[in-house]
């Protein structure tokens, strides 16, 4: 998750704040510190410890580990994927609509196996063979009713209408 480099964490938190357009104010009384210490920090005066980053990222709403990485607290390790990087470059999308995206799509990254082949074109839901012949629940079946028919066990299989 590479991020763009500024002069320093508070050049980065000014940068971010201001493009949640959020007042100094607003986002010291979210962080739970001080205007004047956060005016300091954004003017690179003060050196924020991890847990201050951590609730001036809750202010932010974005990824404490974006603020850790930025303060050299901690290495980006994982070069950005051309998705991640796609959502950073979007100049149509809020920090906010950036992180939720970027979160989102990580927690799919994380929830796929390791081995899992499949792609957007050919993902198809994976069925065991507990549930093939598992009947769907009759409110399922009513409202499908007027697409499908019933198999003999009870499953709904398409039926095609011409005309």
């Amino acid at each position: 998750m590479a991020l763009p480099k500024v002069g320093s964490i508070g050049e980065y938190i000014r940068e971010q704040r201001q493009q949640a357009k959020i007042s100094l104010r607003q986002l010291a009384e979210a962080a739970g510190v001080s205007n004047p210490y956060l005016s300091q920090v954004e003017r690179g005066l003060r050196k924020p410890s991890a847990e201050i980053l951590n609730q001036i990222a809750k202010g932010l709403r974005i990824s404490s580990q974006a603020l850790y990485v930025q303060a050299g607290l901690i290495e980006d390790r994982e070069p950005p994927s051309d998705v991640i990087t796609a959502i950073r470059a979007d100049p149509l999308l809020t920090e906010r609509q950036r992180q939720v995206l970027i979160d989102i799509y990580e927690s799919f990254r994380k929830e796929a196996p390791a081995g899992d082949e499949q792609t957007s074109q050919n993902a198809r839901p994976q069925r065991g063979p507990e549930t093939d012949d598992e009947p769907l629940p009759e409110e399922f079946r009513a409202a499908l009713e007027p697409y499908a028919t019933p198999s003999g066990n009870g499953n709904v299989t398409q039926e095609t209408k011409e005309g």
